[in-house]
């Protein structure tokens, strides 16, 4: 099974729409960067992910370090990831880091990434 999950920042003040609205950025934000690169296995796991529902996966995480560190591995483990940034209009100050996506890959592949996290 192929999935998205999105690791969202638990040590900061986010209401539910923005947290809803920073999630939503993060799953587009690793459809686009899937369509646009040249990564055929990126391109077959998107694929297989929209044929079994799209499922997304929402957990969260303690700080923004931890966040940074499961990022660095997701690239180097060479799967989807992208990290999202507030443009500072709302709640947030402009650059704050709120989220991370990762995947849609292979479950076994993300979750030694995420599969320790709890949901959020």
């Amino acid at each position: 099974m192929i999935k998205m999950v999105i690791v969202v920042r638990d040590d900061i003040k986010m209401g539910k729409g923005k947290i809803a609205a920073q999630v939503a950025h993060a799953a587009v934000s690793l459809v686009f960067e899937i369509l646009n690169s040249n990564n055929s296995r990126w391109k077959e796991w998107l694929n297989l992910w929209l044929n079994e529902g799209q499922p997304k996966i929402v957990v969260k995480i303690k700080s923004l370090e931890e966040l940074l560190t499961r990022f660095k591995k997701a690239k180097e483990m060479g799967i989807p990831v992208s990290i999202i940034e507030d443009a500072g209009k709302t709640q947030l100050e402009p650059g704050t880091i709120t989220c991370i996506g990762i995947g849609p890959a292979p479950n076994n592949i993300i979750d030694d990434i995420t599969g320790d996290l709890k949901l959020l």
